[in-house]
């Protein structure tokens, strides 16, 4: 038997899976969790060294004769974390995370320096957002001028996990267009954003060499085989951030097919042959990781809004449906503005939950919990309008992420956006698009299938299980999404 392994290194846990390629089957996975620092200013971060810690008992967990048919590692990590390192290669502080909106300040002195909003996206394709990498390179230096002195190399999580398993510092594509350092047309390090930062120092040279993403980022070492029982010398591939490894997994390879993911952020993404670019910032220009564009939403806040009402109203996960559907469409009037992490899109990194239209009569928990999975999709129908503002418009949406295990929730989303909603029995899209990408890297060396959109189609196309039609609704949204952008309108001064 030989198995390729994908890694998923998110914000909540770190999970291992093994896939029997020729078989076509999932063999064994496993998983382990992360905690969070978290303060009152936006602060998100992690210590890299849970990362290795949760991947070091995931692969505990699977039996050594599996571990030792692995061919090739492929990692899937959580986006636009700054790992910085010093010149030994140890990491500098704690890894300020995607979610991280402490450095809003930062952001405004990038993007003024670069030639304003509308400057920086003509010269880059993308503004410099809280939660993007550049802002928190930035911080560093203000804050923390010693460290940023002694900062060697800029690496981001899935960079830092396959710096582990292979010795070798590299970027890809795909990731490293989410740092905002990445003039996305060009696919070269912006010199205006680099000189934003710091016009004396040339940050160039803490950047890794860039890959092409079919481009092995080396090979697992000694010292990572003994630390994690994988076999010594087996290609790691390029690997990507998230979003752009779960498109692999979920087939969005090829023009026209978009993907939908309700995890802690939720996302919105679709393969394209050209850059797409967004004046109004709302869509991510970013690069893919099989070598193409993945203009991408990306909110801050999904299931926390969700996760958030139910601990308060001390609610079981299986009750939500049940809830959702006694409550109706529109929650009995209650709106809720889910921005309990500041957000991205729309832009309001001062952003804080808000719930709106409480009466005498519609403040119960169904409604509550209604209004906080409404909000998500509400979230995402900005996200969508962009997209076809853009000329991209889906036939149909291939729903992904933790949210997608919810009925009621499906449909919400069918009804919001007016679209088709599949759902799939692919339910590992990201650690599965790592273990896909390492097949496709480890075949442009030893020979077999080159063309990634054949490789997903055979190993990532999942079986269709369910498509949620949008139903009768939908037009009772229309008039609810009217109130919500009234709602997120006139607060944005508040937010901003």
């Amino acid at each position: 038997m030989k198995t390729i392994v994908g890694i998923d290194l998110g914000t909540q846990s770190t999970k291992v899976l093994f896939y029997d390629f020729e078989n076509k089957k999932i063999i064994a996975s496993a998983s382990a969790p992360h905690d969070m620092i978290s303060a009152d200013d936006g602060t998100r971060e992690q210590e890299a060294r849970w990362w290795i810690d949760a991947a070091v008992k995931a692969f505990g967990e699977i039996d050594k004769e599996v571990r030792d048919s692995a061919i090739a590692v492929g990692v899937s990590g959580q986006q636009h974390g700054f790992v910085p390192l010093d010149k030994d290669g140890q990491v500098l502080r704690p890894v300020k995370l995607w979610c991280d909106t402490a450095t809003q300040d930062q952001c405004d002195k990038i993007n003024s320096k670069a030639g304003g909003f509308d400057g920086i996206i003509e010269k880059a394709g993308n503004p410099v957002l809280a939660g993007y990498t550049a802002s928190k390179i930035l911080w560093l230096k203000e804050n923390h001028k010693n460290l940023y002195d002694r900062m060697d190399t800029i690496l981001l999580p899935h960079d830092y996990m396959n710096y582990r398993l292979t010795g070798e510092k590299v970027m890809e594509y795909g990731d490293a267009s989410g740092t905002a350092l990445l003039d996305v047309r060009k696919r070269t390090w912006s010199e205006d954003v680099l000189a934003a930062l710091d016009p004396v120092r040339d940050l160039s040279e803490a950047l890794p060499r860039l890959i092409e993403a079919h481009e092995p980022a080396g090979y697992v070492t000694k010292e990572a085989s003994e630390l994690f029982g994988l076999p010594e010398g087996i290609l790691v591939s390029s690997g990507g951030g998230d979003n752009m490894i779960a498109a692999i997994g979920t087939g969005a390879v090829a023009d026209g097919v978009m993907t939908m993911s309700l995890g802690t952020s939720g996302t919105m993404f679709g393969y394209s042959d050209k850059p797409i670019i967004d004046p109004e910032g709302n869509i991510a220009a970013f690069c893919s990781s099989t070598g193409g564009w993945l203009p991408l939403l990306c909110t801050m806040n999904c299931t926390v809004a969700t996760e958030v009402m139910r601990k308060l109203l001390k609610i079981e996960v299986d009750k939500i449906d049940r809830l959702a559907e006694e409550a109706g469409a529109g929650s009995g009037g209650l709106i809720m503005l889910p921005y309990f992490n500041g957000e991205r899109t729309p832009n309001f990194p001062n952003g804080e939950g808000s719930l709106i239209g409480m009466n005498m009569t519609n403040v119960t928990e169904a409604n509550i919990i209604r209004a906080s999975m409404e909000a998500a999709i509400f979230g995402m129908k900005v996200g969508l309008d962009s997209f076809v503002r853009l000329g991209f418009k889906p036939a149909e949406i291939i729903l992904t992420g933790g949210g997608s295990k919810s009925l009621r929730w499906r449909q919400i989303a069918a009804d919001i956006l007016r679209t088709p909603i599949i759902v799939t029995d692919n339910a590992e899209a990201a650690a599965m698009g790592g273990a896909v990408q390492a097949l496709w890297a480890y075949n442009h060396i030893h020979g077999g299938e080159k063309e990634i959109k054949k490789l997903t189609d055979e190993h990532c196309s999942g079986t269709e299980l369910f498509r949620y039609e949008p139903g009768s609704d939908a037009e009772k949204y229309d008039k609810v999404y009217e109130k919500y952008t009234k709602y997120m309108n006139t607060l944005s001064v508040v937010f901003k």
